[in-house]
């Protein structure tokens, strides 16, 4: 096995991909940001969500805001649901794993506010749940998915935004989520803070 060739094959795989979606999703993230600036104007907050590595990108997305992204600026109001290992045990020993975040979001969100929901797969129950709740509190959707969009793209509606990866391969669906993030995190600064002079 030639490791040196797998390890370039992977990094021209997530490139060409990346380059291959860019015109696809280029208007989904803009609108995606626009919602997002237009609902922390409005003195709302961002819930984020789901697992594994979404996970992580759920976190890492609500500590680019809450801290900062590229520049310094206030802290923008968003909370990972993944983080608070006491809630999400107790969920799901008391009542089901599936309800981990849909418990969350109908204690914590309200009208005005908004999820990020993020699955590669588009199939995770417990996201799945988490946008139905949010639905019921009059939140908007950003989801992040990945092959066909799954269960998660047949709930959206059109005030919601579906940012789907159209790949097979989880980890070329994350690293596309994780350049979503870190556009959509840009998008929000600019148009909060001005655009930066090159």
């Amino acid at each position: 096995m030639d490791l040196i060739a797998r390890i370039h094959q992977h990094f021209n795989d997530s490139a060409h991909l990346k380059l291959q979606v860019a015109d696809l999703l280029s208007e989904p993230l803009a609108r995606a940001s626009e919602l997002l600036v237009q609902c922390l104007l409005n003195e709302g907050k961002i819930l984020a969500c789901g697992n594994g590595g979404s996970a992580a990108d759920a976190q890492h997305f609500s500590s680019e805001l809450l801290n900062r992204f590229d520049r310094d600026r206030p802290g923008l109001a968003a909370i990972a649901l993944t983080t608070d290992a006491s809630t999400v045990t107790s969920i799901a020993n008391d009542y089901a794993f599936e309800q981990i975040f849909s418990k969350q979001v109908t204690a914590l969100g309200h009208k005005g506010d908004l999820l990020l929901a993020i699955s590669t797969s588009g199939n995770s129950a417990n996201v799945v749940r988490a946008i139905e709740a949010a639905h019921e509190r009059e939140m908007q959707v950003i989801a992040l998915t990945g092959r066909d969009g799954g269960k998660m793209g047949e709930l959206l509606g059109g005030n919601d935004v579906h940012i789907c990866v159209p790949a097979s391969i989880t980890a070329r669906i994350q690293e596309v989520h994780l350049l979503a993030i870190h556009c959509i995190c840009d998008a929000v600064d600019c148009m909060l803070l001005g655009a930066e002079e090159e």
